[in-house]
This record gives C-alpha cells, sequence and structure tokens, in this order.
C-alpha cells in the first residue's frame, strides 16, 4: 500500500559562523510587490529559520549588521529598512517614506525547498 506523502516543509535558513551577535533582515517577491522584514538576532555559532513557510520566490536578499552596526553581509540590491522591527512593503522611494535604503545580497535558492545560508566572518 502507497501512503500518501505529506506537505513537504520549505525552509529559509540563516546561520550565523561569526563570533559576532548578527542583526538579519530579508527581502522577497511577495505576490505582487517586493516586501522587507527584520529583525532577527542570530547569536554566534546559531541559526534561525527566517522564513518558515514555502519559499515563494527563487531569489532571497539578506542583509545583516553586528550590533555596533558594521555591515556583515551587504549586496548592492538597495531596499529598505527601519531601525526597529519591521515589514516594509515595497523597494522604491524608501528615504522618502522615512526608511533607510542599504544594498542586500542576492541569494540564488535555485527554487530549492530548503535553503540554508551561512553567514560567515570576512
Amino acid at each position: 500500500m502507497m501512503g500518501l506523502a505529506g506537505p513537504v516543509e520549505a525552509r529559509f535558513q540563516v546561520c550565523n559562523q561569526t563570533f559576532d551577535v548578527v542583526n538579519l533582515a530579508i527581502g522577497q517577491w511577495d505576490y505582487d510587490a517586493w516586501e522587507t522584514s527584520g529583525w532577527w538576532t542570530i547569536g554566534p555559532n546559531q541559526c534561525a529559520d527566517v522564513i518558515e513557510e514555502d519559499l515563494r520566490s527563487r531569489f532571497i536578499y539578506v542583509y545583516a549588521r553586528d550590533v555596533f552596526n558594521k555591515t556583515m553581509v551587504s549586496g548592492t540590491t538597495e531596499m529598505c529598512i527601519d531601525p526597529d522591527e519591521f515589514r516594509i512593503r515595497g523597494h522604491e522611494d524608501c528615504l522618502v517614506r522615512g526608511y533607510l535604503s542599504v544594498p542586500f545580497f542576492e541569494v540564488d535558492t535555485r527554487r530549492s525547498e530548503r535553503w540554508t545560508f551561512y553567514i560567515q566572518t570576512r
């Protein structure tokens, strides 16, 4: 008798392989607009599931900084953040809307069901 397979748990996990506490923000396409959210605090040598539901986008964008606001992970894709906990729709006109614009790093998940991104010391 064949059993029915349950839903596959898809998620995006970030592991901090540094000696610093890291504050993390992510960005992704959410149905009809770009959305950024943060902050996850990840201790040294710890991991956090930052997206626990099915990945809706092939590309996830990551921005991380330490507790002294030193950038740990950045890239070339400008998106909005806020100093406090946030969920922001849209990535345009960040400053005009009262947010900061920072360069997020693009992670290609290759449409995998699960993906782990590692933050390492530069």
